[in-house]
Formats: structure tokens, C-alpha cells, sequence
């Protein structure tokens, strides 16, 4: 069948986005930063430290990736000089990798544990039966009203849930997401996932609570099928 007489213009675009995602994914190098980056945000250093290839030949393959829409990048919150590579939105339809880690428990992180980690945990909860628990770097006082409301307006509820210190709710065996920069960037030898969610209380509005929320609920239930119960 003749595609080009066949399907419309809109089929057709989007077979051309297919195959440039193919195209990009077939060096080594670039899959291996899909499959990284499937599990949470990573700087350039940390990219290359990983890959084990220079920093002229990583930027290529970014740059490649950017333009199949595979990849983008964003400045830290908390280190402007530093910047974070994400998936693009959509990047993986049609290319759902595998299980590939194991987990007694996971534990969200962010500094204040007060907003982001607070609604990871809890829509981790619906997602999941591996145990979920959230902890800061420096907790604050009560969970952020802002995160109390867009939980209630999703069926969750943080009424009377409290921020907590990781030192007092981390355990060896626990998978450590950090959901913001600045708790990441706090504890560079922690091994685990970064995802690089900007700070809703920043903004304190019903929108930036919105955007939060969507962007932790597609990470969470894009990363909890490839979870195994340890």
C-alpha cells in the first residue's frame, strides 16, 4: 500500500515523527539515555559520566534527540548554571521499554516535604502496591494548602499528613526519588531517580499546583509498571 496515497496528511506527519524517533534510537548511545531517562531527569555530567563518552559527542546525540522530540532540556531551580535532561511529552508511545529495577519501598524527596513529594506519595499509592513513604531535607511545619486542595480536587487526600526528615524515614533498602533540584542537588552521592518537577509553592497558585500534579502523575504511572515488588 502506497502510504503517501493512502492515509491522510495528519497519518502521514505522524509516521514521519515515528520514524525520526526511530532513526534517532538507533544509535547505542541515545537509546541507552532513553532508557535512563524512562526512570527520571539527568544532568549532561551525570549523562556522560554514565554513557563514559565526551561532553562534544553527548551534546550531539542530545541535539539529535531534540529534534526527533525525544528530549529536552531546562535550567536547575536550584543552580542556573546547571541544566536537566528530560523525556519529551509523548516521547515513548509506541516504544514502552521493560522492567528493569526492584524495589522493597520507594521514598520521595523533595526539600520541604511539603507539596511535591507529598502528592508523589499519594498518587503513587493508587498505582502501585510497592510501599511508598515521602520525607525533606528541610520539612516544613504542615503540607502547603495548595497541595491539600489539588489532591481533594483529584480524590486524594493529604489532610493532616505532616512533613517528616528523610534522616528519620530513610532506610537502606528504599529506591530514593528526589522531586526537586534542590534536594538532588543536596545529596549528590544518593543514589536513585531524579525527576526534575519545578516548585508549585514558588508560584502558590491553583495552576502551578495543576501542572505539578500532572507532571508527577504521568511520571508515577509511567514508572510504576516497571517496578517488581522486591
Amino acid at each position: 500500500m502506497d502510504i503517501d496515497q493512502s492515509s491522510s496528511p495528519l497519518e502521514r506527519a505522524a509516521l514521519l515523527e515515528r520514524a525520526a524517533k526511530y532513526a534517532a534510537l538507533s544509535d547505542p548511545a541515545r537509546l541507552r539515555i532513553v532508557d535512563l531517562l524512562t526512570l527520571g531527569d539527568l544532568s549532561p555530567t551525570e549523562l556522560q559520566s554514565e554513557l563514559g563518552i565526551p561532553a562534544n559527542l553527548l551534546s550531539h546525540h542530545l541535539r539529535s534527540m531534540e529534534l526527533a522530540g525525544l528530549a529536552v532540556r531546562h535550567r536547575s531551580e536550584a543552580d542556573k548554571r546547571r541544566s536537566y535532561v528530560r523525556l519529551a511529552p509523548g516521547a515513548l508511545e509506541g516504544l514502552t521499554p521493560g522492567r528493569e529495577h526492584g524495589a522493597r519501598r520507594v521514598l520521595f524527596v523533595c526539600t520541604r516535604n511539603s507539596a511535591r513529594s507529598q502528592l508523589a506519595t499519594a498518587l503513587w499509592r493508587t498505582a502501585s502496591d510497592i510501599p511508598a513513604v515521602s520525607a525533606g531535607t528541610h520539612p516544613a511545619e504542615h503540607v502547603a494548602p495548595g497541595a491539600v486542595d489539588v489532591a481533594r480536587r483529584h480524590g486524594l487526600d493529604l489532610e493532616g499528613v505532616k512533613p517528616r526528615l528523610i534522616d528519620h524515614v530513610a532506610g537502606a533498602e528504599d529506591l530514593v526519588i528526589t522531586v526537586c533540584d534542590n534536594a538532588h542537588e543536596e545529596l549528590p552521592g544518593l543514589q536513585g531517580i531524579h525527576w526534575s518537577i519545578p516548585d508549585p509553592v514558588r508560584l502558590d497558585s491553583e495552576q502551578a499546583f495543576e501542572d505539578a500534579f500532572a507532571d508527577i502523575s504521568r511520571r508515577v504511572h509511567d514508572l510504576a509498571p516497571r517496578l517488581r515488588a522486591a
